[in-house]
């Protein structure tokens, strides 16, 4: 028998189990045949702290030391582009993410493929980072398996039961129990809420589509930031020597294994040759993932408030890799009763959606 069983095998499942190893035996359970075969294996893995509600900039810039020690990061930046004409609330945005405006000279001169007519105020920050989200989620998987967690794959959980004070969960290969259950499902976190008798917190799975598509072999986009649109209207990043575009597309759709759907990304790939002057001549691919989202956009984070022994770790919205580890040193020090910061675990209760 475990102490803690965790359902979920994407990035907030794999560092909780790194985490609450540390005190407690620990099974993590994924219904697919691999970690992070849904959102966390299609992430843009970009680590902007400043991106995101209050309570989600706070997780991330407590991430940042042991990302950095982990060896996961390596420089990228971030680029703020408003259209010509269209630059209502981009000082807001500037502003929330840190950046500095630059003049449009200095934005073509960093990315030659900008269109000068089309800009019309451009911000900077150097902050920004990539993240290597594979090397990171199995660095996080080896840690908790050495301190003694059983990780499992191709193995859904069918029921969830309370007996006898503690979770039995039934997979195909037999039941397991634990006092303690984390739910780390992303977009299917309300769905094993149901499974388990606990009320749905209202949950919402959201596609985000991506392209990637070749850029001409004389530009040299290994220093070139990542792009956005202002109000998140779209964005653009290079990867292995090609352009990852998005229209950042937030679709509330029942959970699935997410595709792209061509006029969504038809859309996204408008709004980025509008910016730049290399015309889209080769798409090599197109996917999507579902990102997961609480009512108010802040994740739930804490025991249900009707049974303390379930424990929402969901709702991570498209910031889960940069604030994996913040966030799960948070879970680790609540269950283990240590001291939280009090304001920070007010904002992330779960029991503020209780019905």
């Amino acid at each position: 028998m475990s102490d803690i069983i965790i359902i979920g095998g994407g990035i907030a499942g794999v560092a909780a189990a790194a985490e609450l190893s540390h005190q407690a035996k620990v099974t993590l359970i994924e219904a697919e045949s691999a970690l992070a075969c849904h959102a966390s294996g299609r992430s843009a893995a970009l680590c902007e702290p400043f991106y995101g509600p209050a309570p989600v900039v706070e997780l991330s810039l407590a991430s940042g030391p042991g990302l950095a020690e982990a060896g996961v990061l390596s420089p990228r930046g971030v680029m703020l582009l408003a259209p010509a004409g269209e630059d209502r609330g981009f000082a807001t945005e500037a502003e929330s993410m840190r950046l500095q405006e630059i003049d449009i000279g200095q934005a073509v001169a960093t990315v030659p493929i900008l269109e000068p007519a089309a800009l019309g105020r451009v911000a900077f920050g150097g902050h920004a980072q990539d993240i290597d989200t594979d090397l990171l989620i199995q660095s996080l998987a080896r840690a908790a398996r050495s301190r003694g967690a059983d990780i499992l794959t191709s193995a859904p959980a069918s029921a969830i039961r309370r007996v006898a004070g503690a979770w039995q969960v039934t997979m195909p290969r037999g039941d397991i129990a634990a006092p303690v259950l984390v739910n780390a499902a992303g977009p299917w976190a309300d769905r094993i809420a149901t499974m388990a008798g606990i009320a749905p917190l209202g949950i919402v799975a959201r596609r985000r589509s991506m392209a990637r598509i070749a850029i001409p072999g004389e530009h040299d986009m290994r220093h070139w930031p990542m792009m956005l649109g202002l109000g998140e209207s779209w964005y653009a990043k290079p990867d292995a020597g090609a352009m990852i575009v998005s229209p950042a597309d937030a679709d509330p759709v029942e959970p699935y294994d997410a595709r792209a759907e061509d006029m969504t990304i038809a859309e996204g790939l408008a709004r980025y040759a509008a910016m730049v002057r290399v015309p889209v001549q080769r798409l090599l691919a197109t996917w999507a993932g579902l990102r997961s989202f609480a009512p108010d956009g802040v994740p739930l984070y804490g025991r249900d408030a009707a049974q303390p022994g379930f424990i929402w770790f969901a709702g991570q919205g498209g910031y889960g890799f940069q604030s994996s580890l913040g966030s799960a040193r948070f879970l680790g020090d609540l269950l283990g009763g240590r001291g939280v910061d009090p304001h920070l675990a007010r904002a992330l209760d779960p029991a503020r959606f209780a019905r």
